[in-house]
């Protein structure tokens, strides 16, 4: 099975600790996005086999991203990532569709393992 991932945060310092650790643990990297917007872009035009997704960024936030998404493929593999405190928004985003979510400041492990857990 393929490990293709696309990763959403609007700081590039985030999306490439992301991309580390992936890289490190062999999944492929195909795309990166800094906003929503972006994201749904992306998602058409690469089809990953995962999404790790910001939840607070501008223009479209996670959430909303997550919801287009999964409008256009209802198989979608979404993982969220949020900052501590923003257990409301994490619940929004599972509501919407997400399969599971890393909290900030993540451990790599502990995003290795919702990866490993969402693509089965």
């Amino acid at each position: 099975m393929s490990k293709r991932i696309l990763i959403v945060d609007d700081a590039a310092f985030m999306r490439m600790m992301i991309k580390d650790v992936l890289t490190k643990n062999g999944f492929e990297v195909i795309g990166e996005a800094e906003n929503g917007l972006k994201a749904i872009e992306k998602y058409k035009e690469l089809g990953p086999n995962l999404v790790i997704m910001d939840i607070t960024m501008p223009e479209v936030d996670g959430i909303q991203a997550v919801k287009e998404i999964k409008k256009m493929d209802p198989n979608a593999k979404i993982v969220m990532c949020s900052a501590m405190g923003q257990q409301a928004m994490v619940i929004e985003a599972i509501q919407a569709g997400a399969r599971d979510f890393i909290v900030k400041p993540f451990q790599a492990d502990r995003v290795i393992e919702a990866v490993r857990k969402v693509l089965g």
